[in-house]
C-alpha cells in the first residue's frame, strides 16, 4: 500500500490492519506535535502490523491517556469493569511476560481475569511525562514512562488525532497506536 489520500484517510485504512512499513510511512509523513497540543483526555486504538503487543491493551480495558501537564501523565487509562475507567500503574505490569508470551496472554479466561484484578493495580498518581525526542529524524512529544524502558512518540494527524510509535527496549519494531482528543 502506498500511503495517499489525507493522513486521516490513511489511518482510518491502516486501523484495520497494516505492515510496519505501511504504518511508519503514515508515521514519518506526519508533522511534529507540541507538548501543550497533547494535553487533555485521549481515546487509544491501535494499528496491528504484526508486533506482539497488538490486541493486548484492547484486550485488558485499555481505554486510552490522560495528559493532565507536562508532568502529569496517565500512560494507561482503562475502563472499569464496573463502569467508570481508572489509570492502571504501569509498573505493575508484568511487561516481560507480555513480550515473551503474548500468545498465552490471549486467553479468553485470562483477559477476564486481568480486567476483574486491574482496578487493585490502579493509581491516582501520574506514572509518565511529556517531553520533546527525536525519534526518526524528528522532534515531537513524547510520553517517557517513569518506571518502563516505553517512550511513545507523538505525530500529528489533526488537531484531535495523533499517531503514536511505542518504542519499549527489546521489541524490533515499535508498537504502532492512535489517539483521538475526548
Amino acid at each position: 500500500m502506498t500511503v495517499t489520500g489525507t493522513p486521516t484517510e490513511t489511518l482510518r485504512y491502516l486501523e484495520h490492519g497494516a505492515t510496519i512499513d505501511e504504518a511508519l510511512a503514515l508515521f514519518d509523513a506526519l508533522p511534529a506535535v507540541a507538548v501543550p497540543e497533547m494535553l487533555g483526555n485521549w481515546a487509544g486504538g491501535e494499528i496491528p502490523t504484526g508486533n506482539p503487543m497488538d490486541g493486548l491493551l484492547e484486550r485488558f480495558g485499555w481505554h486510552g491517556k490522560r495528559f493532565d501537564g507536562p508532568d502529569d501523565v496517565h500512560p494507561l487509562v482503562m475502563d472499569h469493569p464496573r463502569g467508570g475507567r481508572f489509570s492502571l500503574n504501569p509498573a505493575l505490569v508484568p511487561l516481560p511476560t507480555l513480550i515473551r508470551y503474548p500468545a498465552a496472554l490471549r486467553h479468553a479466561a485470562v483477559a477476564r481475569l486481568a480486567k476483574q484484578a486491574g482496578p487493585a493495580l490502579g493509581t491516582r498518581a501520574p506514572k509518565a511525562r511529556l517531553r520533546t525526542t527525536e525519534y526518526r529524524g524528528v522532534a515531537s512529544a513524547t510520553m517517557c514512562y517513569d518506571d518502563l524502558p516505553i517512550h511513545d512518540v507523538f505525530r500529528k494527524v489533526d488537531d484531535d488525532t495523533v499517531v503514536g510509535a511505542m518504542d519499549l527496549r527489546g521489541l524490533k519494531q515499535p508498537f504502532m497506536f492512535f489517539l483521538r482528543r475526548e
